[in-house]
């Protein structure tokens, strides 16, 4: 296993979210539940959403648990349902992150640690979609890329080591992110991942509805 080969120790494997929950209640019991859960979005008996309904089961049953959920889709609505209640330590990642280790390994430690995590193609697509180029069109090329790596989780250092820029350089680009984009600004990294998620959203909602022939922009 991918995850075993780079030192990252497995304590389970279940094929069904039955397997998995029962695994939990006796970790549980035993003090030794795992730092995160990785589920495919679909488990059986039908191959739907099961791992979907079963990160919310852990979340409720078992909220010290970080959950990473990987899907073949690139949708928002999965991935607003499964952060939308603001805390973090969970995941939406696509299974073609899971073929490189450094970014799977990097969103179970953020996962781990806490964060929220969303996948970057998710983003890309939220980004493309033409209702948004009016407000987008606001940003910088900077502020643009600072927005994708805020929808995608990093805290503003976070943000800072991967863009190569001062920390307060960062800040400025955030506040001014926000403000172009009339979001109300946060210094909880969850609920800006959150805030921008909402906005991106919205914003494809009514792309939707202007869309020629009410097909939507995407």
């Amino acid at each position: 296993m991918l995850l075993a080969s780079a030192g990252v120790e497995v304590t389970a494997q279940a094929s069904e979210p039955r397997g998995i929950l029962a695994h939990l209640k006796d970790a549980q019991l035993a003090d030794a539940q795992p730092d995160v859960v990785i589920l495919d979005m679909r488990m059986p008996p039908t191959f739907t959403d099961e791992g979907l309904v079963c990160a919310e089961l852990i979340r409720a049953q078992h909220p010290a648990v970080g959950v990473l959920v990987l899907s073949t889709y690139s949708d928002v609505h999965y991935a607003v349902r499964l952060l939308g209640d603001g805390r973090g330590g969970m995941g939406y990642l696509l299974k073609d992150r899971v073929a490189d280790l450094n970014g799977l390994l990097d969103g179970v430690r953020r996962i781990a640690a806490g964060r929220l995590v969303v996948d970057e193609d998710i983003i890309a697509g939220l980004l493309a979609h033409r209702r948004r180029a009016e407000a987008l069109d606001r940003l910088t090329e900077r502020e643009r890329a600072v927005l994708r790596e805020m929808a995608e989780g990093r805290s503003n250092a976070g943000i800072a080591g991967k863009l190569h820029l001062a920390p307060k350089t960062v800040e400025n680009h955030v506040a001014s992110v926000f403000s172009k984009l009339g979001m109300p600004a946060s210094g909880d990294d969850n609920r800006r991942v959150l805030a921008v998620l909402a906005w991106l959203r919205s914003a494809g909602d009514t792309a939707s509805i202007a869309a020629p022939g009410g097909s939507p922009g995407r």
